[in-house]
């Protein structure tokens, strides 16, 4: 997970008191890799907003929830794989879509290999008046 360079980002003091937390927990966070600050030029952690919000949810975990360290990076572990999962869920579904209404606008595609042989309609040209007559019937006469 890259940090974009210039964006604010908040010292691990502020933050450590923001949340109650010694700074030394912090630290140990990172190295567990629960939270992933980025670094000045001068080597100072910088949290970002997205790096508060995962503070919160690992401190809500371990805090309200009791989960210990490891359970808190399989939790974490999974909700990257499940909004992952989701952001491909509805590129699916746009592209259903997508492929839905142009199959509305246009005429159905004739099946390229189809399991029941399809007749297709024969042209036929116009009879003629001559063409549409009954035949006769030749060796027998009318009275019989």
């Amino acid at each position: 997970m890259a940090k974009q360079k210039g964006k604010a980002g908040y010292m691990i003091s502020a933050v450590a008191e923001k949340y109650g937390i010694h700074p030394q927990t912090l630290r140990m966070y990172e190295r567990e890799g629960l939270i992933k600050p980025s670094r000045s030029e001068g080597n100072t952690r910088l949290y970002t907003d997205e790096d508060l919000e995962r503070l919160e949810v690992v401190l809500e975990l371990t805090r309200e929830l009791g989960v210990n360290l490891a359970g808190v990076e399989i939790i974490l572990n999974m909700r990257e794989k499940m909004a992952a999962m989701q952001k491909q869920i509805e590129q699916f579904v746009a592209s259903l879509n997508v492929e839905l209404a142009r199959s509305l606008h246009a005429e159905p595609p004739e099946p390229k290999h189809s399991l029941v042989p399809v007749a297709r309609p024969v042209s036929v040209s116009p009879l003629t008046a001559s063409e549409t007559a009954l035949p006769r019937r030749r060796g027998r006469s009318a009275k019989a």
